[in-house]
């Protein structure tokens, strides 16, 4: 299985961008290393060529006629291997070299049947996301999808942009009748499913570090936090962050830095595992303080609490956020790498073939890197540093991907967070 080609440029004209995307694109086909007609291309733009959107999609589907699907979005910034576009006219293509029988294209136009099923034998297992901020019920929505798959997983973040939050969802296949005409799209959820021979393994970065002990929620009313253990929640934040309420300039400028961990009652990875003390997996969602109840001993939070569910105080910081990204890096690697093969499997392996008793290695083909518009430039030390990290960590796989209003995993909602997701064979 070989990679996924990648190109992305910067222009002030949008036509000379895509020419120099579809170049190289041509280019890397014609390589033996990468995928020679791959049938799918994921899109992005940021939103200095949103109002050219449609325009950009024609050229490219004229362009490049091998690649029948479009599916992509709009954003303040996207991302490639190893860069950053941040408020700058730029467009990045990953073309991904996929079974056609193996996802679908959907939007509201052409939405995934509700068992998950297109009658023509196509199961989704986890789907790429993209979605408006503004549609109604967002979190029901994404619930819904979510249920519409096999595993329950998605990936993918809110448009981001100042002219118009765009979306592309162009498909060949789907049930009878269904393809979304044009295949720019404003408003609502639209993405590409994926079945069950297309393997990802995607992880969660918040770049938070908690300051503490996760506890449990005792006693809460509307978006305040009461108790904690049944202990007085101000009590324990203060405690934990080590604020003194006798000096309340330097207070005001520590509880801005502290922030809350939030997930359900048992605490879980999505693949399973237990959290690991001192991070946070993609099973905890942070929010804000917005107020302090001094009254009631309470904290409140950009959140509705339920009593029984965890919580921990933590913070952000560039220290925190490169570590966070690191290791999330490291855990895809650590997946993809097989144990240790003995000498004489060596040669088998080097042919192509799985003997020695040892695991075939997975191969990391293309990636889908999802970041939160407030995260990058100085958050990570300069510009382009968040994707550099990710290269260094991850490697030179082909990337792509866009800074959001939002991001998407599982059915949850995130915010200043990452979502790295990694096509393997």
């Amino acid at each position: 299985m070989r990679r996924f080609p990648l190109a992305h440029a910067t222009h002030p004209q949008w036509r000379m961008a895509a020419a120099l995307v579809v170049a190289q694109l041509h280019a890397q086909m014609a390589l033996p290393g990468y995928a020679a007609d791959p049938p799918l291309g994921l899109l992005y733009i940021t939103d200095r060529y949103a109002p050219h959107a449609q325009d950009i999609l024609d050229y490219l589907s004229d362009e490049l006629p091998g690649i029948r699907d479009w599916v992509g979005t709009v954003g303040v910034g996207i991302c490639a291997t190893g860069v950053e576009y941040v408020d700058e006219p730029a467009m990045a293509v990953l073309a991904c070299d996929l079974p056609p029988e193996q996802y679908r294209v959907f939007s509201g136009v052409a939405p995934l049947p509700a068992s998950g099923h297109d009658g023509a034998g196509f199961q989704a297992h986890t789907a790429l996301v993209h979605a408006d901020g503004a549609t109604p019920d967002l979190a029901e929505l994404l619930t819904d999808l979510a249920d519409r798959t096999r595993t329950g997983y998605l990936f993918g973040g809110l448009p981001s942009s100042r002219w118009g939050a765009v979306q592309f969802a162009r498909g060949d296949r789907g049930q009878p009748g269904q393809r979304v005409a044009g295949g720019v799209l404003d408003g609502g959820l639209s993405g590409v499913a994926f079945g069950p021979q297309v393997e990802v393994f995607s992880r969660v970065t918040q770049g938070a570090q908690p300051i503490g002990p996760s506890h449990t929620i005792t006693r809460a009313e509307s978006n305040v936090v009461l108790e904690l253990d049944r202990q007085p929640a101000l009590d324990l934040l203060l405690a934990e962050a080590g604020i003194d309420l006798g000096q309340p300039q330097v207070a005001v400028g520590r509880l801005r830095e502290v922030l809350v961990g939030l997930s359900g009652p048992m605490a879980r990875h999505a693949d399973g595992m237990p959290q690991v003390r001192g991070q946070f997996g993609d099973e905890v969602e942070v929010r804000h303080i917005i107020g302090l109840d001094p009254a009631r001993r309470g904290v409140a939070i950009a959140h509705r609490p339920e009593e029984g569910m965890r919580l921990a105080f933590c913070e952000r910081h560039v220290a925190a956020a490169r570590a966070d990204l690191v290791r999330i890096c490291t855990e895809i690697r650590e997946e993809l790498e097989p144990e240790a093969v003995g000498l004489d499997a060596v040669p088998s392996l080097l042919a192509g073939g799985t003997d020695g008793g040892a695991a075939a290695p997975w191969r990391m083909r293309g990636a889908v890197y999802v970041s939160c518009s407030g995260r990058g430039g100085p958050h990570f030390g300069g510009d382009s540093a968040e994707l550099q990290i990710v290269r260094r960590a991850l490697g030179d796989v082909p990337l792509v991907g866009f800074f959001a209003g939002g991001e998407i995993a599982r059915h949850h909602l995130y915010g200043y967070t990452g979502v790295l997701t990694v096509f393997v064979a």
